[in-house]
């Protein structure tokens, strides 16, 4: 049992004061007068996820023992395990690739300093007002050598970083409107210039780091106990536990329930159903109805509105990461934006990006289409309770149905069947978490899949993390492309 003590003024009155409100343990009470003046720290929130009783989360990682050797490379390589790479446990696969790809690109060779990737990772997260990216990644910065007063704000940054900044703005919330004259703006400049290699490696932090952000959102990941936000040094007020139990998190926790199962006989059936139906369906529509589909389902997509109404101010401890902070997501062509439709025939990640990334920066096209693939591909083949299930169908509307709110359409794809399989709450929450990720809300996590299980609801999340990093790179990528042609 750990040492809590009570604090250090008028040591007798404040001992009766705090065992009058807490129960005591009697070693606890013998160090509460020795006046110590040591703050113990206690969690804010009850495991790795808002969303995710902590219980579930820690079963799969002790009963797994890939998941036990993926914990420990990691631990090795970076000095921690993060509440990230805790939730992404229920899928040690992905996981194993995920932390592969991540630890390439921040420490290995590569054409960026380390220092410099950091600080990317910093722009990109607060780009989202994701701040649990953001501290760890002012962490990293500083232990790798990054010099503190860049992080007074982009400002104080190099030149060649704070260019940057507008390549970080457009992938982040509108990458439709990227162009090759960017990408010249870059590569380009009479002084502090980009190679492509460093832009490659730029780009791609830019995208895993908004994507990441979009993941830590929608799983409702909370801060590391030593993190700013992780922890509180008031005492709690409840009575039946000693306060250093509760301080070392093992006090009483709060029994999360599958919500609302009982008033949703049949969810899973019907969506079983649905599925059913479309791939016994003969009907083959003309390459002109698919191209109609398509261009509805794109407008409906403008018309779902993403979470909360209210508008999240980033503080200023976030904003200095980034400019322009009033530059948000702007449906697409949408406000007078007429962008031809992005279509993956003409340029694919397969054909033209892997390859791209490839040559750059050797061997990371490699890792990140594996981790693609794995995202994609991904199952278990049950639904809920239900076995024996190809979920094919339904992971491919997800994935498609977002590159389709960024306008990429795919030649070969029936989107008449994404409203056949996604219903609206789910569209709000895949909206929310690809375009605003900030807003996104554990009612809304709670109010899609109700009765599937959160290791389904994170694979979910999982999917759309890659497919939007993907739809940002599909567009940087293209826009190199086109420039170097």
């Amino acid at each position: 049992m750990r040492h809590a003590v009570a604090p250090t003024e008028s040591v007798g009155n404040n001992s009766f004061a705090v065992t009058n409100i807490l129960k005591i343990c009697s070693h606890c009470e013998r160090l509460s007068k020795k006046d110590l003046g040591v703050r113990i720290p206690r969690p804010l929130g009850n495991g790795p996820s808002r969303f995710i009783p902590e219980k579930e989360i820690l079963q799969v990682s002790k009963v797994d023992g890939r998941t036990q050797s993926i914990f420990e490379d990691a631990f090795a390589a970076l000095g921690r395990l993060d509440n990230i790479s805790l939730v992404m446990s229920f899928h040690p696969q992905y996981l194993g690739s995920f932390l592969r790809t991540q630890h390439y690109l921040l420490q290995m060779d590569g054409p960026l300093p380390l220092h410099y990737r950091h600080y990317i990772g910093i722009m990109a997260a607060a780009r989202h007002q994701c701040s649990y990216l953001v501290n760890l990644h002012v962490n990293d910065f500083l232990q790798v050598g990054g010099d503190p007063k860049w992080l007074n704000g982009l400002d104080k940054a190099p030149q060649k970083l704070q260019q940057l900044g507008e390549l970080n703005k457009i992938l982040a919330h509108r990458p439709w409107l990227l162009t090759k004259e960017h990408i010249k703006h870059l590569l380009k400049a009479e002084v502090h210039s980009w190679s492509l290699a460093e832009l490659i490696h730029a780009v791609v932090l830019l995208t895993h780091y908004h994507s990441l952000a979009s993941f830590a959102f929608g799983c409702g990941i909370t801060p590391e106990i030593h993190c700013d936000g992780g922890h509180t040094f008031r005492p709690p007020s409840l009575s039946q536990y000693c306060v250093c139990d509760i301080a070392n998190g093992n006090g009483h926790t709060i029994n999360h329930d599958d919500l609302g199962n009982h008033d949703l006989d049949g969810e899973v059936e019907v969506l079983m159903e649905r599925m059913k139906q479309l791939q016994e369906c003969d009907e083959e529509a003309t390459q002109e109805e698919m191209a109609t589909r398509f261009e509805r389902e794109k407008t409906e997509s403008m018309l779902v509105v993403t979470a909360e109404d209210e508008e999240c101010v980033p503080s200023r401890d976030i904003s200095r990461h980034f400019e322009d902070p009033s530059y948000g997501y702007k449906d697409f062509s949408r406000g007078g934006d007429q962008v031809p439709t992005f279509r993956v025939q003409d340029y694919s990640w397969e054909d033209h990006g892997y390859s791209l990334v490839n040559r750059l920066y050797p061997d990371v096209g490699q890792m990140l289409d594996e981790k693609f693939q794995l995202a994609y591909n991904l199952t278990y083949n049950t639904m809920a309770t239900h076995k024996d299930v190809d979920t094919s169908m339904l992971r491919r509307a997800i994935w498609n149905y977002i590159h389709c709110m960024f306008g990429i359409r795919y030649d070969d794809y029936d989107y008449g069947e994404i409203n056949q399989l996604l219903d609206r709450s789910f569209k709000i929450y895949i909206k929310t978490m690809v375009c605003s990720p900030e807003k996104t809300t554990k009612r809304m996590y709670e109010s899609f899949w109700r009765q599937f299980q959160h290791s389904e609801k994170v694979h979910v999340n999982l999917l759309l993390m890659e497919a939007r990093m993907q739809a940002e790179l599909l567009y940087a990528l293209r826009a190199i492309t086109r420039y170097m042609t």
